[in-house]
């Protein structure tokens, strides 16, 4: 059985676009950065403490983890990392500096996989997938308008491409799936490889 280690709305409805089977199961894990940590480090970690939070629960069960983040490079200060805003300023905050310019969306994914056997052992794959994606202009007007939904407050960068937010996409370079929060080739391919779809 395949548990998802998310709450995330966006998963669930990947999972079961993509028609796998899949149970939910979470537990509380601090999101907060590492001095020095990558974007790619960073979901990575958060999508394995997300499945080890609940490993001993399901010994012989895959349990598949997942974190998403949007980077934006600035010439001068370096890269930004921007999980989820903490709120409506914030928001709108994240919304003007992605405004006009392309950025990166990066999600790690952690599966944890059951050997059968005598003796069970874990196995574990990570990776981190980034997807480019190009915003038009937001206005002030349209970016209080959008904040006011309450669509934004949930989502790393706060955005949906899928929502309100794909008006002002203007390209992307990568997996559209990864930017919506999980990577569905790459948990695909390893289903596939466990021998679970």
């Amino acid at each position: 059985m395949l548990i998802l280690a998310s709450s995330s709305p966006r998963r669930r409805e990947l999972l079961e676009i993509a028609r796998i089977p899949f149970v939910i199961e979470t537990a509380p894990v601090d999101e907060s950065p590492r001095a020095e940590e990558s974007a790619a480090q960073l979901t990575q970690r958060l999508a394995r403490d997300k499945v080890l939070a609940i490993a001993d629960k399901f010994p012989s069960d895959f349990i598949l983890g997942a974190d998403t983040v949007v980077v934006i490079n600035h010439a001068a200060e370096g890269a930004e990392v921007l999980g989820k805003p903490n709120g409506p300023s914030d928001a709108a905050r994240m919304l003007r500096a992605l405004s006009g310019r392309g950025h990166q969306v990066v999600t790690g994914v952690c599966l944890l996989s059951s050997v059968a056997g005598a003796a069970p052992a874990r196995r574990m794959r990570t990776e981190a997938v980034s997807t480019t994606v190009n915003m038009a202009t937001i206005s002030e007007i349209e970016i209080s308008a959008y904040v006011a939904t309450g669509e934004p407050l949930d989502k790393a960068g706060a955005y949906a491409i899928q929502g309100m937010a794909s008006r002002w996409i203007t390209g992307i370079d990568g997996c559209y799936y990864n930017v919506v929060g999980l990577p569905l080739p790459v948990v695909y391919a390893w289903l596939v490889a466990e021998g679970l779809v």
